[in-house]
């Protein structure tokens, strides 16, 4: 079985808006809803499980419409963004086996496309995880003190990227190991499954699956929804 689940518990405070960036409208749609109509029709994607403050639930049951075939339920935020995940995952578990996979993608990362899914899915095959990463396009350089530098190796350096794919079991039991303050200290989905010594392999990322963090970034986003907009 595989199961998306979907991050939509974020505040976007980066963005200065009063809604959070995923529910914000562009081209006359939320920028939650260009990801999960992706995956609802991914024929890789069983189930869908979502991330999301109670009051948005309506909202976006809404919205999904009779994309809602695959929808499994909502799982509430927690303090930080891992423990959202693990809040989706313990949901999950209720009806999957520990042999599913779990695709965890950003809903501020409205251009998720069924070919990355795929590759995702399929990488995962005989694996424990998979963590899509972009390389570092800049040179790098590392400072203990703030004053002085040293260069790293750019072409051992990778940003990681979204959707990231797990096996439920071994990568529940990685979260719930950081119980309760480790997880706290958490900035990447893949962070518990290396501390907890899981098979992870890297695949290539798409530059175009950006997150939206600031304005310029929901700007470069509308730019590029009105650009495809038949005349």
């Amino acid at each position: 079985m595989k199961i998306a689940l979907v991050l939509s518990g974020g505040m976007g405070s980066r963005v200065g808006l009063e809604l959070p960036k995923q529910y914000l409208s562009v081209s006359g749609r939320p920028v939650l809803l260009y990801s999960l109509e992706t995956i609802f029709s991914s024929e890789k994607i069983d189930a869908v499980q979502i991330v999301a403050d109670a009051i948005w639930h309506n909202r976006i049951t809404g919205w999904l419409g009779r994309l809602n075939e695959k929808f499994r339920g909502f799982s509430l935020p927690g303090e930080n963004r891992q423990i959202s995940i693990l809040n989706g995952l313990r949901d999950i578990r209720r009806y999957a086996s520990d042999e599913a996979f779990v695709l965890i993608h950003d809903a501020a990362r409205p251009l998720l496309s069924h070919r990355q899914i795929e590759e995702c899915l399929k990488a995962a095959e005989g694996h424990d995880g998979v963590l899509p990463v972009l390389p570092m396009k800049d040179t790098l350089y590392y400072s203990e003190d703030g004053k002085t530098v040293s260069l790293l190796k750019r072409e051992r350096i990778f940003a990681g990227q979204a959707p990231e794919v797990f096996r439920l079991g071994p990568y529940l039991k990685a979260n719930e190991r950081l119980l309760p303050e480790e997880i706290l200290k958490v900035n990447g989905s893949t962070e518990p499954a290396i501390l907890a010594g899981l098979d992870v392999v890297m695949i290539s990322g798409y530059e175009r699956n950006f997150k939206i963090t600031t304005r310029e970034d929901l700007e470069r986003f509308r730019q590029m929804t009105e650009s495809v907009k038949p005349s």
